[in-house]
């Protein structure tokens, strides 16, 4: 077979859920689309979550490919691109029948897999591409070459940045100017020295054996400036990790941030609280997360009516709001002034999906969880912020409860990797839990 040979993809529905626009990232290469795919979009057409969207968006565009040309030898998708085809399903084939008996949508897509295989034997590489690491297991026991949909991974996340970096040995004349007034040195000829990238918005701890200092390298990549740790809304930073969140979260020239780290490093609370220090620059704070069941469970099967459904998502959120309260006394007006945002909505708290039709201007938007979002979900959460808006996501790279996300392919990794270098954009890593010495153990233990 010659290298030139184009492949053929066959792909599951979950890769079109994932991405909508899946058909084209496969360069000169011919795409198979089981029939059996097209009926399961069918059934996500409704709904405003992205899923929703993409399997409205995939159905318009093969829509548009007119001619029956698609169900036979195929339609080109342009110049420098492989053909897309519709595969239509006739049953399972004996093989898929003998080993896994039951005719489900998976077994269907399984059953072109293998049939185009045979077809195309010797000829050119046919290669299922889906999500379900179940399903690709699957195909490899048939003998089906599968591989998942790796088009938005990034690389190793061991090398994803982590928005901070360690200076030993810095020059002790410099460290001292820091601790003076203004409290900042020129960057360039301290840039020429270090060792790791310089980026804008990088923040550093600069140290030597009689001192050391958190440092800020502003968007400009010109002044170095001295970070200090500073208390907002009753809630102080407990590391360097933290103060730098804080430097960011409160700078109203990063109009996005990210904040990383496992659970206690205190993401979402710092989040909260920056939010509620800065409020007079904007007009409401609006707190979300998206809704992934745990154990593949869908909230219609727990009681009660819509919002029953949702709160115990959202309940982890309001916790957080009652740290912050709990700082003060009831009869504090910085307590009170929580509850009267509540009342106002000045500060809301709800499920990500309920976002669509809101306008997205001068808000101080916060998205937990964020691991559990896709690149494109990511993409179109931004791109939706207007004029005066700050956007922050958090969450926990390692700890998805999405079933087709990992640590490599999920929106948020793919945010940092991306976003990295611009300079309205500030990103750190928390690492030290500070909810207690137990949680810390429990953390780095189980």
């Amino acid at each position: 077979m010659s290298r030139s040979t184009p492949k053929s993809f066959i792909l599951d529905t979950n890769v079109i859920l994932h991405d909508a626009s899946s058909i084209h990232q496969f360069q000169e290469n011919d795409v198979v689309v089981p029939l059996t795919v097209i009926e399961e979009l069918d059934h996500f057409k409704r709904g405003s979550q992205v899923i929703n969207l993409n399997a409205r968006e995939f159905a318009r565009t093969l829509d548009s490919i007119t001619g029956t040309a698609i169900f036979n030898g195929g339609v080109s998708l342009g110049r420098g691109k492989g053909k897309v085809r519709v595969a239509i399903t006739r049953g399972l084939l004996p093989e898929i029948k003998d080993i896994f008996r039951e005719d489900t949508a998976d077994n269907r897509i399984l059953s072109v897999a293998l049939e185009w295989s045979k077809k195309n034997k010797n000829k050119s590489k046919v290669i299922l591409v889906s999500k379900d690491v179940n399903l690709r297991m699957k195909a490899k026991a048939l003998g089906i070459l599968s591989e998942d949909y790796t088009t938005d991974r990034i690389g190793s996340v061991e090398e994803l940045y982590s928005g901070k970096e360690i200076i030993e040995d810095f020059d002790d004349d410099l460290l001292q100017k820091l601790y003076q007034a203004p409290y900042e040195i020129q960057a360039k000829p301290v840039l020429k020295k270090l060792k790791g990238e310089s980026l804008p918005n990088k923040y550093y701890i600069l140290k030597n054996s009689s001192r050391s200092v958190l440092a800020y390298l502003d968007k400009e990549m010109e002044i170095i400036r001295k970070v200090d740790k500073n208390y907002i809304y009753g809630i102080k930073p407990r590391n360097a990790e933290q103060t730098f969140a804080v430097d960011a979260l409160i700078n109203n020239d990063v109009s996005l941030v990210s904040l990383t780290g496992k659970a206690g490093t205190g993401k979402t609370l710092l989040a909260l609280a920056s939010a509620l220090h800065v409020r007079k620059f904007y007009r409401q704070i609006f707190i979300a997360r998206p809704i992934v069941p745990l154990s593949n469970k869908d909230i219609g099967f727990l009681p009660g009516d819509v919002q029953s459904k949702i709160e115990p998502y959202m309940q982890p959120l309001w916790d957080n709001i009652r740290v912050i309260q709990d700082q003060f006394s009831e009869s504090d007006k910085q307590h009170q002034l929580i509850n009267n945002m509540i009342k106002d909505e000045k500060l809301v708290i709800e499920p990500l999906s309920y976002i669509r039709g809101r306008s997205l201007q001068r808000i101080f938007f916060i998205v937990d969880e964020a691991q559990n979002l896709t690149p494109h979900e990511i993409k179109t959460i931004i791109t939706r912020v207007g004029e005066g808006a700050k956007i922050v996501f958090t969450g926990d790279i390692y700890q998805i409860d999405h079933p087709y996300l990992d640590s490599q392919s999920n929106g948020l990794s793919y945010l940092i990797e991306h976003f990295k270098g611009q300079k309205l954009y500030a990103h750190i890593n928390l690492i030290k839990g500070e909810r207690s010495a137990l949680a810390e153990l429990a953390s780095n233990l189980l």
